[in-house]
């Protein structure tokens, strides 16, 4: 196995894993509003499959997100900050915990709406092919999302005109508190593929290195014309749907089975000490340098400061439109 890889998946899953801790906190202190949405349990969907894409790859994801903006390598320190609501944000303080974006990763962020960001994955798809190069584009969804019409338009479209993209789904066996045997006619997502004519292919979500294949493959199928893959992840999340759950759909038995047998961390760990690919020294030292880099996150983001009143204004518009009032200085105008 390949060291800077192993090192890559490993970091960045930690990384994962003790920011989206540090995450609760912060939460339960009430540093952070509004609500917000844990990826611990499914670090290793977004570590392999951002593995497999190449900078210039386009991303888009539902609002359980910052395990992507790390996976993709956006620094901690402003996704933190932005989760805070500081001007130093990824999104200015303005987007917070579902609504993460990074253009120079061509990440295009997370969104609040269920599926509300396929058929915009799809365009974007099309764009690419358009201008007749190779570019890929991956859109991260949940389980609940195949239900719903965006997700059928989407797909139908994409399969219509071949399109470089992967709908990626996170099947973490629950859609908020409805468990998704009692909310889809089949629970394999797989299965829908075949409706489209499209290729489907299902992994193991708790496994960084059957992410990282199962990606690569549907990627150079993209690359090539061979159109979309419906590419189905089947993992778990061990925290509620929110920080707001109480999760009472779910026992608490099935959850510590799931963290003791299937953890993806610990996956990984053994597998790399058992082919001796790193060693336990190596291990403990890329775990201090996560821990390191989620502390200093969190102090950057103490010490930002909120956005200015007047950010309220900006970005509003791409440019001012001439008689809105939305011209330099024309808050007083806006106001009256």
């Amino acid at each position: 196995m390949d060291r800077k890889l192993l090192q890559r998946f490993f970091y960045q899953m930690k990384l994962i894993r003790l920011f989206e801790e540090k995450s609760a906190e912060f939460y339960a202190y009430g540093k952070i509003g509004g609500f917000l949405h844990l990826y611990i349990g499914e670090e290793a969907v977004a570590v392999g499959a951002c593995a497999a894409l190449r900078d210039d790859d386009h991303l888009l994801t539902h609002y359980r997100d910052h395990g992507w903006a790390l996976a993709r390598g956006t620094d901690p320190g402003p996704v933190m900050a932005e989760l805070l609501g500081k001007a130093t944000g990824v999104s200015k303080g303005k987007g917070g915990s579902m609504h993460l974006c990074d253009p120079e990763r061509h990440f295009w962020g997370g969104y609040a709406i269920v599926g509300g960001h396929l058929p915009i994955a799809t365009g974007i798809a099309f764009a690419m092919r358009y201008q007749g190069n190779d570019r890929a584009v991956v859109a991260v969804f949940g389980d609940g999302a195949t239900n719903i019409g965006e997700f059928h338009e989407a797909l139908n479209m994409a399969a219509l005109w071949k399109l470089p993209v992967i709908f990626l789904c996170e099947n973490n066996l629950y859609g908020m508190g409805t468990a998704v045997t009692r909310a889809s006619a089949v629970t394999d997502m797989v299965q829908k593929a075949c409706a489209y004519g499209m290729a489907g292919e299902q992994c193991d979500g708790m496994n960084v290195f059957a992410v990282y294949e199962a990606t690569q493959k549907a990627l150079q199928r993209a690359r090539t014309g061979e159109g979309p893959t419906l590419l189905e992840a089947k993992t778990y999340r061990y925290r509620g749907h929110s920080m707001a759950d109480p999760e009472l759909y779910r026992q608490r038995q099935e959850v510590e089975k799931i963290r003791e047998q299937h953890d993806p961390i610990e996956i990984l760990r053994e597998r790399i000490l058992e082919e001796k690919a790193l060693t336990p020294e190596e291990l403990e030292r890329l775990e201090r340098e996560a821990e390191e880099a989620v502390a200093a996150a969190a102090r950057f983001a103490e010490e930002s400061p909120p956005p200015p009143p007047e950010a309220l204004f900006a970005d509003v518009y791409a440019q001012p439109i001439p008689g809105l009032g939305l011209e330099e200085g024309s808050r007083d105008a806006w106001q009256r």
